[in-house]
């Protein structure tokens, strides 16, 4: 029972990991940019067509298909940060929302039209397969790379926004965008590339968890309420939060479809609702 049990915690850090890579970029939109992006799913779902159509057209091997798909993912964030988004950075919340969720019924029929509304088959290389013991448990290779891999962007992730020159820019254009500009910060070019940076993780996101969360045209409606659970228990504008909301969210979303799979959604809801009752502001930081 002790090894069914942890076995579940690893799968439920593994699923975790990977809404935190998606939802962060989502995070720094609501945080740190005060928009509210529901289209946010929708370049994880580019990201995931890009490695699969790289894998099965090109014949590219899955770990060269992931820098495709960040890339690919940044470039369509940027594109629409310009021609845009930027347009209602302005505007009230509500805007923002009726904006973002046209746009993201426009993807999924983009989607459905270029790819059909079916499930994208894909096969993990060789390598990534099987199992190995951890600690006298045998765990599943893709996860723990899962794992690995969200820990190292993490760090990565924290350096770039905390200990650069270009955070600094981040955090001074969102405190005061005038203040800033007279600085000489240009302002509109560091909110393109954080927008872009958080396009680009979720694309990341989206190829990395092809096996975990499928990818079919539905995908940004159907991890929507799940993004935005990540982002609001946790905290925008922080990584920390987030990155704690996305682990507590997958552990007890794994462990309530395995053990009692007739609730398992009204757990993760009921759990979200306490945590936003007991924390209003967010595990870390201000009130989303």
């Amino acid at each position: 029972m002790l090894s069914h049990f942890i076995g579940v915690l690893f799968d439920g850090v593994a699923y975790g990991s990977l809404l935190f890579l998606i939802s962060v970029g989502l995070s720094i939109t609501m945080g740190l940019m005060n928009f509210v992006n529901l289209a946010h799913g929708a370049f994880a779902m580019l990201g995931g067509y890009v490695c699969v159509m790289a894998m099965n057209s090109l014949g590219l091997p899955f770990l060269l298909t992931l820098p495709l798909a960040f890339i690919a993912s940044a470039l369509a964030g940027l594109v629409l940060e310009r021609l845009l988004y930027r347009r209602l950075y302005q505007a009230s919340p509500l805007d923002q929302v009726l904006f973002s969720i046209g746009l993201t019924f426009m993807t999924v029929a983009a989607a459905t039209y270029v790819w059909g509304s079916s499930q994208q088959p894909m096969q993990l290389p060789g390598y990534l397969l099987g199992q190995v013991s951890l600690l006298g448990v045998d765990v599943g290779v893709y996860r723990l790379f899962l794992i690995g891999i969200v820990v190292l962007i993490t760090l990565a992730l924290r350096a770039l926004v905390e200990r650069t020159r270009f955070g600094a820019q981040i955090r001074a254009s969102v405190d005061n965008q005038q203040a800033s500009a007279g600085l000489g910060i240009n302002v509109s070019r560091v909110f393109s590339l954080t927008f872009a940076l958080g396009s680009g993780l979720a694309g990341l996101g989206g190829g990395l968890g092809l096996d975990v969360l499928g990818l079919d045209p539905t995908f940004p409606i159907k991890y929507m309420v799940y993004f935005l659970l990540v982002v609001v228990v946790g905290g925008a504008s922080t990584i920390k939060g987030p990155l704690i909301a996305a682990l507590i969210l997958g552990v007890c979303d794994v462990a309530g479809k395995y053990y009692v799979p007739a609730i398992g959604s009204f757990i993760i809801y009921g759990l979200m609702v306490l945590l936003l009752v007991l924390f209003p502001a967010g595990l870390i930081g201000k009130r989303s």
